[in-house]
């Protein structure tokens, strides 16, 4: 099962070798994926308006909550998958699979339609201002009912990255990246559906996307073919799925919802700092893909090295990844001090002086704190890779706290600069508890590795 050509092994070999080398695909997929996201957003602020740019950012921390716990359930899905490969349990891997895509489209279904009655009643209780309320509204409802096509690329591309193949939903995902930027012009400038046309861009070119992943393994990926036999219920298979994947996901969502806290409070700010946020939480994503595309690799990693019983190589993997991911964290704080508000303008007409101003403090105070942003991934990503998801939720909790706290208290004492560091301050109790954390995970596996060869 290992030797295949679209497969990677990662339990024998150089750590860094092999997380480097996971790594790259899925920094460029991901980088691309912003590039897109960027152009959505620049073509909405600049062509559109400030409005219009505001109303998808309000929308944002919604749809980082929703879609945060349905593809953090599938990125739970996905260990299993990885520790049957790495144990070369080709039969339970199999297994895991058939019973993930009924559970899948179970999460789907319900999400959808939930959700999507719901958008416009979430929108009020996040105190969307009512000047951008309709637009706001529009833009998220397209997006959740584009739900069930994220899912679809996100479960396909993690079977794929549990098996060690990071390049193939790597490469789909540069397909499609290009494919929104072409639609958003064609539905956003030509056909002048505005927001609307931006939703729809991303829908369709994600729904592209899942499709090709699908064909790919199909074709090319016998470790991943099941049949009807693997997709027959199995009670063992889906207590383990779900054991993985809905702490996971319920990690994700408390995350969001420490943002949504946030958002409540930005909102009753103005649109003027909603603006200011939404640019500088657009760019900071940009200079995090990094530390999210080691974190993958970590996972996968550590998934597999569990999963063959090698505890003493997790250690190495985690090390390595973590000096390479906090010396970038340091590099990207350096940057922004130098260019924060040039990379603010990429959204914004150079005329909205206050906004950009604004949104290059936001940058400069979040950056100062990314070393401690590249602890939370790379650890928390290893953590769930053994098999103990329900760590993170511990870490999101402390996450939410975080926000909430600044929300409450710094807010009013500091206004905007006070939510600024609600993300900061979200990290630092997440770190406190994920260290100590993870040297327990570690040593509880190289236990459970002693007692079986014993």
């Amino acid at each position: 099962m290992a030797n295949e050509k679209n497969v990677r092994n990662m339990t024998e070999g150089s750590p860094a070798k092999h997380i480097i080398a996971f790594a790259l695909p899925v920094f460029l997929g991901m980088l691309f994926q912003q590039f897109y996201s960027m152009a959505d957003t620049a073509i909405v602020g600049r062509l559109i308006g400030a409005s219009a740019f505001g109303a998808v950012g309000s929308a944002g921390s919604l749809v980082y909550f929703i879609f945060g716990f349905c593809i953090g359930i599938m990125t739970g899905f996905a260990i299993p998958v990885s520790q049957a490969f790495g144990a070369g349990d080709s039969a339970g891997l199999k297994r895991v699979i058939g019973n993930s895509i009924w559970l899948t489209a179970i999460i789907a279904l319900i999400m959808t339609v939930f959700t999507t009655y719901y958008a416009r009643d979430l929108l009020i209780l996040m105190k969307t201002p009512e000047d951008i309320l309709d637009i706001a509204n529009d833009y998220l409802t397209i997006i959740l009912i584009g739900l069930p096509v994220t899912m679809l690329y996100n479960i396909v591309a993690a079977y794929l990255r549990a098996i060690g193949n990071s390049r193939v939903p790597t490469i789909f995902l540069l397909i499609s990246s290009f494919l929104n930027i072409i639609l958003d012009v064609v539905m956003i400038i030509v056909l002048k559906l505005g927001v609307r046309g931006a939703a729809l861009a991303t829908v369709a070119s994600q729904l592209i996307c899942g499709i090709a992943c699908v064909i790919y393994i199909s074709i090319k990926c016998e470790t991943l073919h099941i049949n009807a036999r693997d997709l027959k219920p199995s009670k063992k298979a889906i207590l383990l799925l779900c054991k993985n994947g809905f702490p996971m996901g319920l990690q994700y969502s408390v995350t969001a919802i420490g943002s949504m806290v946030l958002q409540y409070f930005i909102n009753q700010l103005g649109t003027t700092y909603i603006a200011a946020m939404t640019a500088a939480n657009r760019v900071g994503m940009f200079f995090c893909i990094l530390f999210d595309a080691l974190g993958s690799a970590t996972a996968t990693y550590c998934g597999q090295n569990t999963g063959a019983g090698k505890p003493e190589r997790l250690n190495k993997g985690v090390l390595i990844t973590l000096l390479f991911a906090c010396s970038y964290g340091a590099l990207v704080f350096v940057m922004m001090l130098l260019f924060g508000k040039n990379l603010s303008m990429i959204f914004l007409d150079k005329s909205e002086v206050e906004i950009i101003s604004l949104s290059a403090e936001c940058l400069i105070i979040m950056s100062a704190f990314y070393v401690l942003l590249a602890v939370i991934n790379v650890l928390r990503f290893a953590i769930q890779g053994m098999g103990y998801s329900s760590l993170a939720v511990v870490a999101g909790i402390l996450e939410l706290v975080g926000r909430a706290g600044a929300g409450l208290f710094l807010v009013p004492l500091y206004g905007f600069t006070g939510v600024c560091f609600g993300s900061p301050l979200a990290w630092i109790l997440a770190d406190l508890f994920l260290i100590p954390a993870y040297i327990c995970c570690v040593r509880a596996m190289k236990k459970r590795s002693a007692s079986t060869v014993v």
